[in-house]
């Protein structure tokens, strides 16, 4: 039976579980009472998770549940800090992926570890095995002479068997999102693994891709492999899993058969009851009660600054990511976007500034043109800091300057006015609280939330019209936390229109005037006033909610 609320902690004892493979004398793999601590944030606290041969075993949850974090303990990407892991019973250590590997752990990734610029063939002799029981002429031969078809020639054979027949002399860039997978997928088992771990394996597939990925999991589950399925989707779960648990907030909330579980149920213990409880904030940030009006309507007569219809935008792959989104936000409102990382939040967001090509469908800018970066004028706060919102190799100076230095007021002629943009940044770096030892120092050596607070700095201080910002405070603290929602706040009251996505959906719920769901590309809009959780983890995990 489910055990609903049940804080596995380091003392407790793991689900008991009637299924179909209970019979086993020890599971293949159990984890008790795993904690991993990063700084102040507890990312597991004492959670239990066991994995039996011949199942399918979904880990349910949130961003930030910890999912990702107990599956990286696991293939040896990431050390626990407390707990114990144990292979049929006997107490394990796995410190590295090469130990993990030794035990027959193997982790089918979101996103790819392919090289694009190789072939198939050399891809899958990347973690191709040594030829063990090859004859003594080929391993000589292999000592000496290095052939990446010989040795992606298990792999090969492998795919074959699952019906997959992969052209080995292809370079794996030019192959679609699906036969992507079907190459890590076989990699994955040319290791011989007894143990194979999907991290969200469909966030990137067609409907007749995921359901032949599925088939392929049931198969190697009837041949005796035990399968790890990190997901968010209620339906997949339902339909491939045999068992599931749901983590939240780092803690074990409930474990069960599938068949004993419904897709309400599931939502209810992924979202539990933060939402419901949630108070709305002041201006600055005190915690207090607004009146509903004052906290969620936007001026009287405000116009609808932006407008998308039916707008389609592809992935990083080609593959059809946005699907016939259509949204307004008016000056003077902040429309929330909530939802499980992987449905298309980022390409979405580059779409809204211009970063990517909207490959069908309109974007309007009050009625007229949208020209973004000059009509409006543009804020853009990314999701990956280090990648999109900073150069890491240059300072804290330089990083805060990169919009500054365009500006005429920092100009004379071709020549940049130096005393003026330093006493810019240093303003900045006394107003958004930066802790830096100086403007000259690498942006690199500070902490997360020190580079998020530059990201958010530059993006704002210049009061622009049309704002996108996505996960604004991921790594900040509490206080920092509440000074960017009032600067975005007060952003909203001088008539900007903005669009904050955010996988905290506490955070989505107390910022936003109006909020929608993104799932599966496509964008659900929940009417203000009715932040029920299970209706709220039904659309996370792509499923309406039943009338």
């Amino acid at each position: 039976m489910p055990e609903a609320g049940d804080r596995a902690g380091a003392g407790s004892q793991p689900a008991a579980w009637t299924g179909p493979y209970a019979e086993s004398p020890s599971p293949l793999f159990a984890m008790a009472g795993i904690v991993k601590q990063y700084g102040a944030t507890r990312a597991l606290d004492g959670v239990d998770f066991d994995v039996r041969t011949g199942e399918i075993h979904a880990l349910l949850g949130e961003n930030g549940a910890g999912k990702s974090t107990l599956m990286h303990i696991l293939a040896g990407l990431t050390r626990s800090d407390a707990g114990e892991i144990r292979r049929l019973g006997r107490p394990v250590s796995i410190g590295s992926p090469i130990a993990a590997r030794s035990l027959g752990i193997a982790m089918v990734h979101q996103h790819f570890t392919l090289v694009p610029a190789f072939t198939v063939a050399e891809n899958l002799a990347l973690d191709a095995p040594p030829p063990q029981t090859a004859s003594l002429s080929k391993r000589l031969s292999a000592r000496f002479r290095y052939s990446a078809s010989e040795a992606a020639e298990r792999a090969l054979q492998r795919a074959a068997a699952l019906g997959w027949q992969l052209d080995a002399n292809v370079r794996t860039a030019d192959l679609s999102v699906g036969t992507q997978q079907r190459v890590e997928i076989v990699k994955a088992l040319a290791t011989e693994a007894r143990l194979l771990i999907f991290d969200e394996p469909t966030a990137v597939l067609s409907g007749d891709e995921i359901s032949e990925l599925f088939t392929v999991l049931r198969r190697l589950r009837d041949e005796g492999c035990a399968i790890i399925l990190i997901a968010h989707k209620l339906a997949e779960i339902l339909a491939v899993a045999d068992r599931v648990t749901v983590l939240r907030l780092g803690e074990r909330v409930a474990s069960c058969t599938v068949a004993a579980t419904n897709a309400d149920q599931l939502a209810a213990w992924m979202m539990g009851s933060t939402l419901e409880s949630l108070p709305a904030e002041t201006e600055e940030g005190a915690g207090t009660q607004l009146p509903q009006d004052a906290a969620q309507s936007p001026p009287i007569g405000a116009s609808h600054h932006f407008v998308a219809d039916a707008i389609h935008v592809a992935g990083d792959r080609g593959e059809h990511t946005i699907r016939g989104v259509s949204l307004s936000v008016r000056g003077g409102e902040i429309f929330g976007i909530g939802g499980v990382d992987g449905n298309g939040q980022t390409a979405l967001a580059e779409a809204l500034v211009g970063l990517r090509v909207v490959t069908s469908g309109e974007r309007t800018w009050n009625g007229g043109p949208f020209h973004p970066g000059s009509f409006p004028a543009t804020a853009y706060i990314p999701q990956d800091r280090r990648q999109a919102g900073l150069a890491v190799t240059m300072t804290v100076g330089d990083n805060l300057l990169f919009d500054a230095v365009r500006s005429p007021d920092f100009r004379r002629g071709p020549l940049l006015k130096a005393r003026p943009l330093r006493q810019l940044a240093s303003n900045l770096i006394r107003m958004f609280d930066i802790r830096t030892p100086g403007l000259d120092y690498a942006v690199s050596a500070l902490s997360g939330g020190n580079q998020q607070k530059i990201v958010v700095a530059r993006a704002l201080h210049a009061n622009p019209e049309w704002i996108v910002a996505m996960n604004p405070t991921r790594g900040l603290d509490i206080h920092a936390t509440r000074f960017v929602h009032t600067q975005l706040r007060q952003a909203r009251a001088r008539g900007a229109a903005i669009v904050v996505f955010s996988t905290d959906l506490d955070e989505l719920f107390a910022l936003s005037d109006r909020a929608a769901i993104l799932s599966g590309g496509v964008l659900t809009e929940v009417a203000s006033g009715s932040h029920k959780t299970t209706q709220i983890g039904l659309l996370l995990g792509g499923m309406e909610q039943k009338p």
